[in-house]
């Protein structure tokens, strides 16, 4: 498996220039598709800026106790996608992952957020009489009473991976779009019909999408800052 892409043939979802060196690292095998989520050292030097080659980028792992979902991260493939926090403990900067018209961008956040992450639930399984939620990012957690569906969402405590609370998919939630030609967008659910969901936009408009590019964000408002703060 080669460990580097060209860098004219990156995901347009990837924020970096097209310009520059011929070859750029590919991230490690992980949890988030290509698509919505890149290498740990694209984040730092093309993204932030904060290095301008692997040696740098590799002391700032180092040195910089950089976290990502609350666990401390050094390896320069490391995937980073949709919905991850990045914390930088010694600038006291945190970041969460997030869509802006199709293409993942750093959101500054407060340091209060950094304990909180949506996961979208993609399966079920039993485990020793136990439910076990396979959520999108490559979390498993066991659960002692089942009342949670496929396409729902819960909001867990990082680093510990507790579940504080329970968004189910229905009519009134809102949405998160991670995938289509709307990604990026939030909404509120108006319907749902088998595989396809329409919700109500910004604007007022009404779109229909598939149920399987929906990520629920909360029940009144998203349990998270999705958007920056004007």
């Amino acid at each position: 498996m080669k460990s580097h892409l060209k860098r004219l043939a990156v995901p347009k979802s990837w924020s970096i220039k097209k310009r520059g060196r011929t070859f750029i690292i590919k991230p490690s095998p992980g949890p988030h598709p290509i698509k919505l989520g890149l290498p740990i050292k694209l984040i730092i030097s093309d993204m932030l800026g904060i290095a301008k080659n692997s040696k740098e980028v590799k002391k700032i792992l180092h040195d910089d106790e950089i976290f990502v979902d609350g666990i401390r991260r050094k390896e320069l493939k490391f995937p980073v996608g949709i919905m991850d926090v990045i914390e930088f403990k010694k600038s006291n900067e945190y970041f969460r992952i997030v869509l802006d018209k199709g293409r993942i961008r750093l959101m500054p956040i407060d340091k209060k957020e950094t304990g909180l992450k949506p996961c979208r639930i993609i399966g079920k399984s039993k485990v020793k009489g136990k439910t076990q939620l396979n959520l999108y990012d490559g979390k498993n957690i066991l659960i002692e009473k089942d009342g949670y569906k496929v396409g729902d969402t819960v909001v867990i405590g990082l680093p510990n991976q507790e579940i504080k609370e329970h968004i189910k998919l229905e009519k009134g939630c809102f949405i998160y779009l991670i995938g289509g030609k709307h990604m990026g967008d939030i909404g509120r659910i108006e319907g749902i019909i088998s595989n396809k969901i329409t919700y109500k936009g910004k604007s007022g408009e009404i779109i229909e999408t598939l149920k399987r590019y929906v990520f629920v964000v909360g029940k009144e408002k998203p349990v998270i800052s999705l958007t920056k703060k004007e």
